[in-house]
């Protein structure tokens, strides 16, 4: 499992439950910049953790920008990256994870592994035959430079719509692994904290992007990441479902309890 962590104070508290060894995907705020993300990849990485990076087209300034972000990553020697469009407004030339996808795999970059974000429950903006598409131009690309890649899903909390959206994306071509994005163990009152900390705008949009997850977060009884995970695993060979990205929310110490008492009902 994948432990996604968001960059907020939160985070200083919390690294020193996410056990070791472990791979940690950081988010990029379009509060912050994509330098400050690979800024707390170097000070993850240096507690032996494996870091991956997301990396948001919107926040990437030009092509010199490109140059310098490859740059990092390489002296960092991170193996692993996530592209995503990203929410906030454009900074430069690149509007969609494709077309930096482009731009940064004609350098050649010295990686092994290759994310790329997938939406079973839709997008706000953007149609599904485009999503389509979108998907097999940036399987394409990861593949003609020779690297691993894997598609990573974003919240949805009904297990048959992710089912059936990964049945037919795979009738379309889509061959890539999918990780599947799963909240981890968190309560109310820290989900309404973080939110206000991502700051009014990004969690309007947030919001708006994906209202039916938050309600059904914030809903009486909590959620329970195992109703989701336990009804996939069942088709998770025929889905290509190879592993969970964890939406911590920085509620890691929760997540990790929640992780720990479900391996142990698997060994009873």
């Amino acid at each position: 499992m994948t432990f996604e962590l968001i960059p907020l104070k939160s985070l200083d508290d919390q690294i020193r439950f996410v056990p070791t060894g472990s791979t940690v995907s950081m988010t990029c705020s379009p509060n912050k910049t994509i330098e400050d993300t690979l800024d707390l990849c170097e000070r993850l990485g240096n507690y032996g953790f494996s870091t991956i990076p997301h990396l948001a087209a919107r926040m990437v300034e030009g092509e010199a920008h490109v140059d310098q972000i490859l740059a990092r990553i390489t002296g960092l020697g991170i193996r692993k990256v996530l592209f995503i469009g990203g929410d906030a407004e454009p900074h430069g030339p690149f509007t969609d994870a494709a077309a930096f996808l482009r731009s940064f795999l004609d350098r050649k970059p010295d990686i092994d592994v290759v994310g790329i974000g997938s939406y079973p429950d839709g997008h706000s903006t953007i149609p599904d035959d485009a999503l389509v598409a979108a998907l097999l131009e940036k399987q394409e690309l990861i593949a003609a430079a020779g690297l691993e890649g894997y598609m990573s899903t974003q919240m949805c909390f009904d297990h048959q719509k992710i089912g059936s959206w990964l049945a037919d994306r795979r009738s379309a071509g889509v061959t890539l692994p999918c990780h599947l994005g799963v909240p981890g163990a968190v309560d109310r009152t820290r989900l309404l904290t973080i939110s206000m900390r991502l700051g009014i705008g990004t969690s309007a949009r947030y919001l708006k992007k994906n209202r039916t997850s938050v309600l059904r977060l914030l809903s009486p009884g909590g959620y329970n990441p195992n109703k989701l995970i336990a009804p996939l695993s069942k088709r998770a060979t025929e889905l290509g479902i190879t592993g969970v990205h964890c939406f911590t929310f920085n509620a890691v110490d929760t997540t990790e309890d929640w992780r720990q008492k479900t391996l142990a009902g698997l060994e009873c």
